[in-house]
């Protein structure tokens, strides 16, 4: 009939179309505009740095020629964070982790006063406690006494500002029982361990966190590393503007670094505080 067939074939129309309407939504779905990006893909590419946790890390890509950290120098800028300064000028940042006294920081003390290199001690509540005297006197020969936190927890995992604040707050009322005076706000997170949100603490805090563009395996106490395998790392890795980390406890730290101070001299670097970076950064 007449009627049926102009019916059928209204429905075929229709059901041409759905299938089309399909069709196309699929393709949409399985090929996307690769010009779109979704929230999530805009958020983490307006990103600084990762918000989640992470270690510091290194990438040596050039003998002589600083390493590419987690983060550019730009980039931890907004932080008043650094690991190195960008320049081409051969200066050094020596820098110190100190967990705990075991008759090797002295050793150290006496090498820096030779070569006059000021350093920066970062300390933990254990050292500054049981350390009063060590403490004064790198105070007293022109060092900087920097901040580890008190406990040398994981910080990436404290999500609040108040604990957050405890950790380093704790360090510098010690100090100042000690030295009279207040602790410099300069902070080396536990480990190389930080989120964004930690530095972004240590800022409001009026800290500057430095991390580090040098350094070598130092800090186990029953597998010191050999002279021959500290110089190797050492000199073989050093770059202009590096921040180098070193462990007060090491006993191989402690019988090189007069030797390790004057190679490094003879391959023309000079030794500065991490004050200048600041300035030269805060100005």
């Amino acid at each position: 009939m007449p009627f049926n067939k102009k019916y059928i074939k209204i429905i075929g129309i229709l059901l041409l179309f759905v299938l089309s309407y399909l069709g196309g939504y699929l393709l949409a779905a399985r090929f996307p505009n690769p010009e779109s990006k979704s929230p999530a893909a805009d958020a983490a590419s307006s990103s600084i740095i990762m918000p989640e946790a992470e270690n510091w890390g290194l990438s040596f890509q050039e003998e002589g020629k600083s390493p590419v950290g987690n983060a550019t120098f730009d980039e931890l800028k907004a932080y008043n964070a650094y690991y190195a300064e960008d320049t081409e000028e051969k200066v050094l940042y020596l820098t110190f982790d100190c967990g705990y006294e075991n008759g090797n920081t002295e050793p150290i003390l006496d090498a820096l006063k030779k070569h006059k290199a000021p350093a920066a001690f970062f300390v933990v509540g254990n050292f500054i406690s049981t350390s009063p005297d060590l403490i004064k006197r790198m105070h007293e020969e022109g060092h900087i006494v920097g901040n580890h936190t008190y406990h040398h927890p994981d910080m990436s995992k404290i999500s609040t500002k108040e604990a957050f604040a405890k950790e380093l707050g704790d360090v510098e009322a010690l100090y100042k029982e000690i030295t009279g005076e207040d602790m410099i706000r300069y902070y080396r997170p536990p480990q190389g361990k930080y989120s964004t949100d930690n530095l972004q603490m240590a800022k409001d805090m009026g800290y500057h966190t430095f991390f580090w563009s040098l350094a070598y395996v130092d800090w186990y106490q029953d597998d010191q590393p050999s002279p021959e395998e500290a110089f190797d790392k050492l000199l073989g890795r050093i770059h202009p503007g590096a921040i180098v980390l070193l462990h007060s406890t090491s006993s191989t730290n402690a019988a090189v670094l007069d030797e390790l101070l004057g190679k490094w001299e003879d391959m023309g670097y000079t030794f500065r505080s991490l004050d200048e970076l600041t300035e030269k950064t805060d100005s």
